[in-house]
């Protein structure tokens, strides 16, 4: 179950109030969003993740969060509710950041995965790599995490055939409360990718939600919330074979 900030764009207001920014909760293997908490004005998405963990039902559900959710009271809510958690890590925790780059760089026990995805003129190519025995992890960041269990770290490399256009690198940290397994791993971290397409730029190229100026009080909240019912029941309605626009007419 990934969660997502998407920020509506055109709901801020020049030299006014911030744009409004919504977390939400996407099913990955049902194509659900199952709700949504707004951000609050003189909040951060860091305060509103909470608040969507409590009405939903988590017990055997693994939940994966982009860095803005790796906190340890949030991992501490996941755990309590019986559901595991992949938290993706980065500078801004410096100190478990450090410790899973000492881990990679000096560990000789490292579980790893290669897959490889061709398509759209590219070639990409992502090993993920796992440690569950701590050398250079300080007890007193094992203990912070709850249920902590595994380091995990992707290196993606993509090349684009037929194209003069360089290699693109990138690598990512994440820390889980599951049992290693790194093909598992792999499945888990791009459904959380994949809210991108699947979530964020059907509601922008579909409903064009980016381009809504609905300002007025709760509006925006109560428009993007309609948004998501007809996102549910387009992408579970399976008789038509058209996009989204076709299936909305």
């Amino acid at each position: 179950m990934p969660l997502t900030v998407k920020r509506l764009r055109e709901t801020k207001v020049s030299g006014g109030k911030s744009p409004v920014h919504m977390v939400s909760a996407w099913a990955n293997e049902n194509d659900l969003v199952l709700g949504q908490v707004k951000v609050s004005e003189k909040s951060n998405e860091i305060a509103a993740i909470p608040k969507l963990l409590e009405v939903l039902f988590l017990e055997d559900t693994l939940v994966t969060i982009d860095a803005t959710g790796c906190k340890t009271e949030i991992a501490i809510e996941i755990t309590s509710r019986k559901a595991g958690y992949i938290l993706a890590v980065k500078e801004n925790q410096p100190q478990l950041y450090k410790d899973i780059e000492d881990e990679f760089r000096f560990a000789k026990q490292i579980e790893k995965q290669v897959s490889e995805d061709l398509g759209h003129g590219r070639i990409e190519t992502r090993v993920c790599q796992v440690i569950k025995d701590f050398q250079f992890m300080s007890a007193e960041t094992t203990q912070k995490w709850e249920g902590l269990k595994a380091a995990i770290n992707i290196e993606s490399v993509r090349k684009f055939k037929n194209s003069h256009k360089p290699k693109e690198m990138a690598t990512w940290y994440y820390i889980t409360s599951l049992e290693p397994n790194a093909k598992d791993f792999q499945k888990a971290i791009r459904s959380q990718w994949g809210i991108e397409n699947k979530l964020r730029w059907t509601l922008d190229v579909a409903f064009s939600e980016d381009a809504s100026r609905k300002r007025a009080k709760n509006a925006s909240q109560n428009f993007s919330i309609l948004n998501k019912i007809a996102l549910n029941l387009l992408r579970n309605e399976k008789t038509a074979k058209v996009g989204f626009k076709g299936k909305r007419l």
